[in-house]
């Protein structure tokens, strides 16, 4: 079994924190926390695959895997595995890495191009609407290996490493128009970052990548209270100092992008997409719950409350109506306060994209 325990890090060239965006505690932690965080796997053979003088007892491979991984980067660990334990060298020889793939145990192709960390969710949610389903999360998750005759025209592309690659800077490209309405952040990097930013991932080190990633995502920060408007006898050239232009720090803050890069996953379902705004209309912070009720009302009805205490009607205080589904945010169940500018800067994939799993309860 495979393990990977903590980040491997490695010390930057001298003076390079006083000339980066200053990241706080807190944003750092959850960063941290998130990038620490694994899913077992259970990655066996297909039995009708496996070659001649193969060892049957041993085709089974357990690994603790990154969640900011994908899966053509444990390709190589695999391999040696295998190549080791269970072939023998004739089918060493014969084997080619590019022709495989992976199934859920279920039968459902693996999106190689998504995280190891969002596959292992969207099982999670997946599992959430079958009948023998319990609110116990399926652990390990096991996957079947194929080794041979992919299919190319539901994979798109062959899952390589350099596909994968080419996936992820295509993401936080997406993801960066998104948010500022250009991609100049990303497209302004020189090639050496770029590169960089994926060996943070290939390498899964964290420091590596967000030396890179700090240039392009926001800050945390908190939401800037909205400055009445001035009347009309006061001149506009003496506003007060709230109402004046944010300063290069907030205007890097989560809650000043034009949109929240964000993508809700139903079980067995689309992917839904949508435009949001970190703020509402009357300069509040745009919560979790606020956001699911207008995408989905059916799932996250909205909550009527009475006007007053003293209301006539006292049926509905203190009660609540029953749940009748979750979101699940790098596997974790999200509270509905929670905003969304903080969970794009604090909780998106490294791929810059937050990942919302709903699942059904039970």
């Amino acid at each position: 079994m495979s393990t990977y325990g903590t980040t491997r890090h490695a010390p930057g060239p001298p003076g390079t924190a006083s000339k980066e965006r200053v990241t706080d505690y807190h944003t750092t932690l959850f960063r941290r926390l998130t990038w620490e965080g694994t899913v077992p796997l259970e990655i066996r053979v297909d039995p009708k695959e496996l070659p001649a003088n193969s060892d049957r007892g041993l085709e089974c491979y357990y690994i603790q895997a990154p969640r900011v991984s994908y899966l053509p980067l444990l390709m190589p660990e695999i391999r040696r595995f295998l190549m080791d334990v269970v072939f023998d060298e004739a089918a060493a020889k014969v084997l080619k890495e590019e022709d495989w793939w992976f199934e859920s145990a279920e039968g459902t192709l693996l999106k190689w191009h998504w995280s190891i960390g969002l596959i292992y969710d969207n099982h999670t949610i997946s599992t959430s609407v079958r009948p023998s389903s319990s609110q116990a999360q399926p652990a390990p998750m096991r996957l079947v290996l194929h080794l041979a005759s992919p299919p190319t025209e539901k994979l798109l592309q062959s899952p390589s490493a350099e596909a994968c690659k080419l996936s992820f800077m295509g993401q936080l490209k997406e993801a960066d128009f998104i948010r500022w309405g250009n991609t100049k952040r990303m497209t302004g990097l020189r090639k050496a970052d770029q590169d960089g930013i994926w060996e943070g991932i290939r390498d899964h080190n964290f420091d590596h990548y967000w030396r890179v990633a700090a240039k392009v995502t926001p800050t945390a920060g908190t939401a800037r209270s909205q400055s009445p408007v001035p009347p009309a006898t006061v001149s506009l050239h003496s506003r007060p100092p709230s109402a004046d232009p944010a300063g290069p720090t907030e205007r890097d803050g989560a809650y000043n992008v034009r949109s929240v890069p964000v993508r809700i996953y139903l079980p067995d379902g689309p992917v839904l997409q949508d435009l949001v705004p970190p703020l509402l209309e009357d300069g509040s912070p745009n919560t979790l719950a606020h956001y699911l009720t207008a995408h989905i009302p059916l799932l996250f009805p909205p909550h009527s409350r009475p006007s007053t205490p003293n209301h006539t009607d006292r049926s509905n205080i203190g009660s609540h109506l029953p749940e009748l589904a979750y979101a699940l945010i790098q596997g974790v169940r999200s509270p509905p306060e929670a905003e969304m500018a903080w969970l794009g800067a604090c909780m998106a994939g490294a791929d810059g994209w937050l990942n919302i799993c709903i699942g059904i309860s039970n």
